[in-house]
């Protein structure tokens, strides 16, 4: 009886394509993996170059310790790591690779050169590796250290590489990765150039400097520090301080055992120690290190290894909890509140050096309350009393009948009805509820309106239709501010500007963030800055296609800000005026996020309620 072989052995090239989906998803995985093996060589210089976003060019070259002639070949060989040699090794981890599938992988989609030479070595090795079959391998004279050169990413999968997205888009995982790595190796000098154009040149200092240099100057007065030291965890870094917490999750950064990892529990720890400090929808920011013991953790767990499991899970939790209370407890960040204290009691700091002395009395034996004012010996002259002043003088002149007669009762007036003061009039009456809500009436009943989500539509549609009709109203600032924007930062403002200029802004990209020269009519200069690092923010966390969709994104922004407050007192003018321009719009009955601006009462609903 014949049979028929259905499983066959995948060829290697095969093989390799299938690994590389798992491996490379987008140009930021091969930088991820390529920047971890040198980090992992010892390198302390290591220098990133791309173009286009990588679709084009991705490069690391470092300084690292290189490989002889037999490690370069074998590198590419899927397998095939120096990280481990058994089992046992995968839960002794100490380093960033160790799969030996991220050069195999790489060189299966697109065209791989790689220089490298050791110390020991006089001359290096340069091999080519296009679609895993090497075409190049010779000696060359070169440092120290290792250059990885990746050209045409997916360029055998056009189906894949049509999956990619915009190179702002791409790039922004790029620099997302990059700094993970910067941040987690502090001790390491990087580099990123971007077509040609230096993102980041940071040099080697220690964590806190690190982070200032990657999150943007202003962070340093933002960090709060954290650190402990436990048997089970220790614990370093630095936490945001509450007032600077965001809608985003941008500023949150954990790493165990300096690798950058996810965990929805251990972040679930940090807010609980921020219970009450921020407002409800707001994310704290963190930059966290957390060592543990190689063995109490498994990071295999996930491809992409930034997920991982403890062993101490429960037990780090609550560790990591205490220790950010403490933490903000220790720098007065927390508030401390005793009701058993009295404030009047407390010493001020001028007095705390300073002799007490007991209370004199001066009694004045002269002083007469009936006697004329020029006789009194007052000790106050400041105090005059004219001699007209006398109550006797008040009634000179009066019969006593006359002077009773002068006099006036209170009385209340009787009138036929009992709310004069509420007589309905001619003219609208509107009026505010606890300067949040204004309400006006209707023929058949009344109308509240909600004052800041009303304002909200009005600005909202009112931006779109400056951006569609391309009227965009500026007013110009008397002096051009300086803003310092973070790298990614400073590319989102390249990105949109022409979408900001639509808005009325007006400012010029520079090396260290933008020149601001102009704001959109109406908006509060204080709050320009704030207002545009939210755009920008947004803007590198949900990177929306270009279109419509960013557009709206940004009106939504400028018209939350920008509308006017609950709590605010409008005169009846502007109650009048809210009103009307609310019932011009085109969607007057939600605000840009679908929430009611206004609800009508019925005159039968009234009557419901004294029935």
């Amino acid at each position: 009886m014949s049979t028929t072989n259905y499983i066959k052995r995948l060829p290697d090239h095969v093989a390799n394509q299938i690994a590389a989906g798992e491996v490379v998803q987008r140009p930021a995985s091969v930088v991820k993996e390529l920047l971890e093996n040198s980090i992992d060589a010892g390198a302390d210089q290591i220098t990133l170059v791309v173009k286009n976003a990588g679709k084009t060019l991705i490069q690391v070259i470092d300084n690292g310790s290189g490989m002889g002639d037999a490690d370069a070949r074998l590198c590419f060989a899927r397998h095939a790591t120096s990280k481990i040699t058994q089992a046992d090794d995968l839960f002794q981890l100490n380093t960033k690779g160790f799969r030996g599938e991220a050069l195999a992988s790489i060189a299966a989609i697109a065209h791989v050169s790689l220089k490298t030479k050791t110390a020991s070595s006089a001359q290096g090795i340069h091999l080519v590796m296009e679609g895993s079959a090497c075409t190049l391998e010779a000696p060359i004279v070169v440092n120290n250290g290792t250059t990885v050169t990746v050209k045409n990413l997916f360029y055998n999968i056009p189906a894949r590489r049509n999956f990619l997205k915009g190179d702002h888009i791409e790039l922004k995982h790029i620099i997302e990765e990059f700094q993970r790595l910067a941040l987690a190796h502090h001790a390491i000098a990087f580099k990123l150039v971007h077509n040609d154009t230096d993102l980041f040149h940071l040099l080697a200092s220690n964590r806190r400097q690190r982070i200032v240099g990657i999150l943007g100057v202003k962070t340093n007065e933002k960090l709060v520090p954290v650190d402990e030291v436990t048997e089970i965890v220790t614990v370093e870094g630095f936490v945001l301080k509450p007032e600077f917490a965001k809608k985003s999750r941008g500023d949150q950064y954990f790493f165990v055992n300096d690798r950058f990892i996810r965990s929805p529990y251990l972040n679930h720890a940090i807010s609980a120690a921020f219970d009450g400090l921020i407002k409800p929808g707001y994310h704290p920011g963190y930059i966290l290190y957390l060592y543990v013991a190689p063995q109490t953790i498994d990071i295999n767990i996930h491809p992409t290894k930034t997920e991982i499991k403890f062993e101490e899970e429960k037990s780090i939790y609550a560790l990591l909890r205490a220790t950010i209370k403490h933490g903000l407890g220790q720098f007065n960040i927390a508030p401390v509140i005793d009701f058993d204290r009295d404030a009047t009691l407390e010493t001020p700091y001028a007095y705390a050096q300073k002799p007490g002395s007991l209370p004199t009395i001066d009694v004045d034996a002269a002083f007469n309350p009936f006697a004329d004012s020029e006789s009194k010996p007052y000790k106050d002259q400041g105090y005059r009393r004219d001699k007209s002043a006398s109550w006797t003088s008040l009634y000179v002149g009066l019969k006593a009948e006359e002077a009773f007669h002068s006099f006036e009762v209170e009385s209340e007036e009787v009138t036929g009805q009992l709310f004069d003061a509420f007589e309905e009039t001619p003219e609208k009456v509107s009026f505010q509820i606890k300067n949040k809500y204004v309400i006006t009436s209707l023929k058949h009943g009344m109308i509240v309106v909600h004052q800041h989500l009303a304002h909200r539509r009005i600005l909202y549609e009112r931006f779109l239709k400056r951006i569609t009709l391309h009227e965009s109203a500026s007013q110009q600032k008397l002096f051009p501010l300086e803003m310092g924007l973070n790298a990614p930062q400073r590319l989102s403002a390249a990105q949109i500007k022409e979408s900001m200029e639509s808005m009325g802004f007006r400012y010029e990209v520079t090396a260290q963030g933008i020149t601001l020269e102009a704001l959109p009519l109406g908006m509060p200069e204080e709050e320009a800055q704030e207002i545009i690092l939210e755009l920008l923010d947004n803007e590198n966390q949900q990177a929306p296609e270009e279109g419509f969709s960013q557009i709206d994104a940004m009106a939504r922004t400028l018209a939350k800000h920008m509308a006017i407050k609950s709590g605010q007192v409008l005169a009846p003018q502007a109650q009048e005026h809210l009103i009307n321009e609310l019932f011009a719009c085109k969607e007057p009955s939600m605000s840009p996020e679908n929430r009611p601006t206004f609800v009508t009462m019925e005159a039968n609903d009234f009557d419901k309620k004294f029935n």
